[in-house]
């Protein structure tokens, strides 16, 4: 987007404003945290990762379609898909097993 690298270049984060390491910081927290899940929805007691993935899946749906108005297009397709994503895992971690099934 015009101005957006220029902005970036000048030390500012929209709609954060000025670029500080905490600003950094929490960017980059919210960045790993997606990831990290991957490995919590295999180590953590099945209680714990099934609320984590719902409760960061609606975070993270919520966190997108608040940045999308007045995006570019490009931006509102990858959007919709991380959207989706994240309310498709909300959807599965809501219908897990919440105990043990008996292997057939």
């Amino acid at each position: 987007m015009p101005g957006k690298l220029g902005g970036m270049l000048a030390g500012r984060m929209e709609p954060l404003g000025a670029v500080t390491q905490d600003v950094l910081l929490g960017t980059s927290a919210m960045m790993a945290i997606p990831a990290l899940m991957v490995c919590a929805a295999l180590l953590l007691p099945a209680a714990v990762a099934r609320w984590a993935s719902v409760l960061f899946g609606l975070a993270y749906a919520a966190i997108m379609l608040l940045t999308m108005p007045g995006a570019w297009r490009f931006y509102l397709f990858l959007g919709v898909i991380e959207v989706l994503l994240s309310l498709g895992i909300v959807g599965v971690a809501w219908r897990w097993p919440r105990r043990a099934t008996a292997a057939a």
